[in-house]
């Protein structure tokens, strides 16, 4: 609501940008076909079917991250992230014409894709000089601690976030900040301190300048799209936290869970049997992999799976699963990459062990030592389980404790903010995982 609004306008700059380009590309491949043979007929004819493939591009472009930010000061990996999205996107078109015999302009896709992909570096490149450079809020930041020191880091590295920070003031006594403010020219002002000092009559008189003041909660939680665990007191996950609000949303989350659950087991039911025959002519054991792991209120529910592992793989006891782990047989380690172990999980989606989306389920042995460990992580089982969920989407597969505490504040990112539009972006971005290597 405040100035990280901002980041969602930027998008959509990005999106406006993307729409004028695509109809811009698509009148000049067609000048480039027809010449002065192009009439208002053929242009109708064309902009139709070109539009409804463009809407299944912009999807693409959502699931290959073309509208995330961070994403855009990448250099060579993002100019190579475009060339596999637009080959992709010139994939789907052919599909899309051909699959279609009443829809007839085909001969200049290719075209269209290779203007329209060069037409998107062009046009990303100078959105991030524009917004790295000019239209930039000034920031100041009042109290250093860890969190705000890695608040201070993102704001150098991101700035086509479109903020710049101006000052930051680490003395808790100081009381000449509205003069800094009014001279520094700064528009929000985050307070990243527990305890203010017991003179705040400073902190009143910035109201007069008209700028924004939030807490490092919200600012790390925009920024970094999770919550800052260490920085936060119960205060905070009770009035954030409250699961009275979102009643309606799982009830109509449940539904969609059963429904796309049972869709998905009907497509993928012919593959099955071939899964368990290579399963078991590797190696010998049951097909399907049951294991305990904690659910909503902490219920305990049987996860299934494929089997990946030799039977004996945990014979010395559970362990985190490993990058290349040499517990893995080769049938486990093409149904792992492509993720295709998983597909099992709809049934304790149907079950309604678990959800589409939500913090992944851990297992009990686990969980224990991660609630000694890290603070409020018993929070995470306020909410059912998910199949995938948004740190799944955010950050690498965990195999250490402190990997277990970054995907925690990602967790609490989801369940505070989260929602059915929410849930079908991580869905749409978990086509990601199949494309991503460990």
């Amino acid at each position: 609501m405040l100035m990280f609004n901002r980041l969602g306008f930027r998008k959509i700059i990005l999106l406006i940008g993307d729409v004028f380009l695509f109809y811009l590309c698509l009148i000049i491949t067609l000048f480039l076909g027809f010449g002065q043979n192009l009439s208002p007929e053929i242009a109708i004819k064309h902009i139709l079917p070109f539009s409804l493939l463009y809407l299944i591009w912009f999807v693409l472009f959502f699931i290959f991250d073309l509208y995330e930010l961070d994403v855009l000061k990448t250099g060579l990996s993002f100019n190579v992230r475009v060339i596999l999205t637009m080959t992709t996107c010139l994939i789907i078109g052919i599909i899309f014409f051909y699959a279609i015999p009443s829809i007839t302009p085909k001969t200049n896709l290719l075209i269209l894709v290779i203007i329209f992909g060069i037409a998107l570096l062009v046009w990303r490149k100078l959105f991030l000089y524009l917004f790295s450079s000019f239209f930039r809020k000034r920031v100041a930041l009042f109290g250093l601690n860890q969190e705000s020191t890695d608040l201070v880091t993102a704001f150098k590295n991101n700035p086509h976030l479109g903020y710049e920070l101006a000052e930051v003031i680490a003395d808790y006594n100081i009381s000449d900040l509205p003069e800094k403010i009014e001279k520094t020219k700064i528009n929000t002002l985050i307070i990243a301190v527990e305890e203010l000092p017991k003179e705040k009559q400073f902190l009143y008189d910035c109201l007069r300048y008209k700028i924004n003041i939030i807490d490092l909660a919200k600012a790390y939680e925009t920024i970094f799209q999770k919550i800052p665990v260490n920085s936060l007191n119960y205060l905070w996950f009770l009035e954030n936290l409250k699961e009275g609000k979102k009643e309606l949303h799982d009830k109509a989350k449940r539904l969609a869970d059963i429904v796309i659950a049972l869709l998905i087991l009907i497509i993928t039911l012919p593959l099955w049997p071939l899964f368990s025959i290579l399963i078991k002519i590797e190696s010998p054991g049951p097909v399907f992999y049951k294991q305990k792991r904690v659910g909503k209120d902490r219920e305990i529910f049987e996860l299934i799976k494929f089997r990946s592992m030799h039977k004996e793989a945990e014979k010395d006891g559970p362990v985190w699963a490993k990058a290349r782990d040499p517990r893995t047989t080769k049938v486990g380690k093409i149904l792992r990459k492509l993720h295709l172990d998983e597909i099992p999980q709809m049934i304790n989606i149907v079950k309604g062990d678990i959800s589409l989306v939500g913090p992944r389920p851990e297992r009990p042995i686990f969980v224990e030592r991660l609630e000694q460990l890290i603070p409020h992580y018993h929070l995470r089982h306020l909410i059912k389980p998910g199949f995938t969920g948004w740190a799944q989407i955010k950050f690498r597969y965990g195999r250490t404790v402190e990997d277990s505490l970054e995907k925690f504040q990602y967790d609490l990112y989801y369940i505070k903010n989260r929602s059915l539009m929410l849930d079908l972006m991580i869905l749409l971005k978990t086509w990601q995982l199949f494309f991503k290597r460990e």
